[in-house]
């Protein structure tokens, strides 16, 4: 990440700086429902989201998903900034929504995150595991299993785990595979971009009953897909 200039297709080195009043002033004329100056007032703080990416260099993530990650942060706050009563600059109300929505983004994937070295690991556990059941006729022991692979027992025990959390994550896939479109953008707006059924509602053009209908069936059927 670090010295990387263009990221996302970005040429950092060349982003714009807004100063507050210019950003108050778009900000402005965005709330009256100009495009552009939203447009102009997200990528005139795209300096928010680098400053703030370089706090996370180091952790193994990729400097493209994180700035992604980051430009969602920068978005919500952009349309949620209250510069009438938010007594502050924006980018002091918009460093913290980059940083939570990074960190989010770092929390949830890393319970999902296998790396391919575990991931053989898990699988070659799985076969032995089949093979001693099947020799045994019981459920062979983790000791059992460590001993036939010539590896520890702990690694193991975190092959196994971790099968389980690859195993959910591919359900899950699977099951957000098999809605429908409308279905996806619903979820999507509800619990991505924290909107209400209401408002969800007005954007795709219908009732705020078949919005909680419809979120109701897709949650209920990635439930019993899990």
């Amino acid at each position: 990440m670090q010295g990387k200039v263009e990221i996302c297709g970005v040429n950092t080195a060349k982003l714009p700086v807004l100063k507050n009043e210019e950003t108050i002033a778009l900000m402005k004329k965005a709330r009256a429902g100009d495009q552009k100056a939203r447009d102009e007032l997200i990528s005139g703080n795209l300096r928010l989201v680098l400053s703030v990416i370089q706090r996370f260099q180091g952790r193994g993530e990729s400097a493209d998903d994180l700035f992604q990650v980051g430009c969602i942060g920068l978005i919500k706050a952009v349309d949620n900034f209250d510069f009438v009563n938010h007594n502050v600059m924006f980018s002091t109300y918009g460093v913290p929504m980059i940083t939570g929505e990074i960190r989010r983004f770092l929390r949830d994937n890393s319970a999902v995150r296998v790396s391919r070295s575990i991931r053989d690991v898990a699988y070659k556990v799985l076969v032995t595991k089949e093979r001693l059941q099947a020799e045994t006729q019981r459920e062979p022991k983790p000791e059992e299993i460590a001993e036939a692979l010539g590896i520890s027992r702990a690694e193991v025990v975190t092959a196994m785990d971790s099968s389980d959390v690859w195993l959910r994550q591919i359900a899950f896939e699977e099951a957000m595979a098999g809605l429908s479109d409308r279905e996806k953008r619903i979820l999507a707006l509800r619990f991505f971009d924290g909107k209400t059924q209401m408002e969800v509602a007005k954007e795709i053009g219908i009732s705020q009953a078949q919005v909680s209908r419809l979120e109701k069936s897709a949650v209920d059927r990635i439930k019993s897909s899990l």
